[in-house]
């Protein structure tokens, strides 16, 4: 079916997927299935899978509990299966059921608002920072319900998409290398999470306020002299003019790198979100050995 396009036509119109409940459907059965509760506001449809029914169990059941029906495509060659049908379905598109949080997996509505401010999303990336050994972490602020787990782990379908192809060679051996790269979705309305922002600011408090102070201070001079120079023609601004935006520029971001260095030592001795990470961890099956172990003890102190 990938290769040959006569054979293709003939058997699109036999040929079975199966869900995650053992229920066999033929193509057009399966789109008929899906089509009004999977379609997104943009009118795409979505085709949601599964390539492990027990390490992607949290997931999957996230996925029914919204009237979602979940594909298990588990075989060696679905990745490329996935692919090819997706040049096939019209205004269609496969997306694996932990690449990101369910509210984004079909876009149905606008985002929920967020309970903090932007400033304080900003500063909740730096206090879940995340640094592993051969593995990349994107801290992402995604305004999820309250009742959402507090953080949760996905990853990007195209990337991971990409890696899997390269395990099976077809030129590909550039993402193959590439280290494996997952976002870390914190949902700034969980009221744990919340508590966490409200707990650090009473504790770093002053010196964030006077972080903030330097901060805005740096950045009106620097847009001022920005500003200035937009009224000037190139060669009329000087090299000392030059230099002294630059200097400003660069005692920002050193006022930036300050508070975000100073949220990353609290987030790292913060017992509550190593705990929030590591449950994230844990339900995507990725907390082994020794991170295990200092899990197990920490949820024993907790307790």
């Amino acid at each position: 079916m990938i290769t040959e396009e006569k054979f293709y036509e003939k058997a699109s119109k036999f040929a079975l997927l199966k869900n995650t409940d053992d229920k066999y459907f033929t193509y057009a059965e399966y789109e008929k299935l899906i089509k009004e509760n999977q379609t997104d506001r943009n009118k795409l449809l979505i085709y949601i899978y599964s390539t492990n029914k027990t390490d992607q169990f949290a997931y999957i059941e996230k996925a029914k509990n919204k009237g979602y029906d979940v594909l298990l495509l588990d075989g060696q060659l679905d990745v490329h299966l996935i692919n090819h049908l997706e040049t096939k379905f019209k205004e269609s598109r496969f997306v694996r059921v932990d690449s990101d949080v369910i509210d984004k997996l079909i876009q149905k509505e606008e985002p929920e608002e967020s309970k903090l401010t932007d400033r304080e999303k900003n500063d909740l990336r730096s206090l879940f920072s995340l640094k592993r050994e051969k593995e990349i972490y994107n801290v992402v602020i995604e305004s999820l319900d309250e009742k959402e787990a507090p953080v949760i782990i996905t990853q990007s379908e195209f990337m991971r998409r990409m890696k899997d192809m390269s395990q099976m060679g077809g030129g590909m051996n550039f993402y193959g290398e590439l280290p494996e790269s997952y976002n870390l979705v914190v949902n700034p309305n969980h009221p744990l999470v919340i508590k966490i922002s409200d707990e650090m600011k009473s504790v770093l408090g002053e010196k964030l306020v006077a972080n903030d102070t330097e901060g805005k201070k740096l950045k009106e001079e620097a847009d001022f002299m920005e500003q200035e120079h937009k009224k000037k023609k190139p060669e009329e601004i000087s090299q000392l003019e030059k230099d002294d935006l630059e200097k400003l520029k660069k005692e920002l971001s050193e006022v930036e790198k300050s508070r975000k260095d100073m949220l990353e030592a609290y987030g790292s001795e913060n017992r509550i979100v190593k705990q929030l990470i590591d449950l994230a961890f844990l339900a995507n099956n990725m907390l082994r050995g020794e991170e295990l172990n200092t899990f197990v003890k920490r949820s024993v102190e907790l307790l």
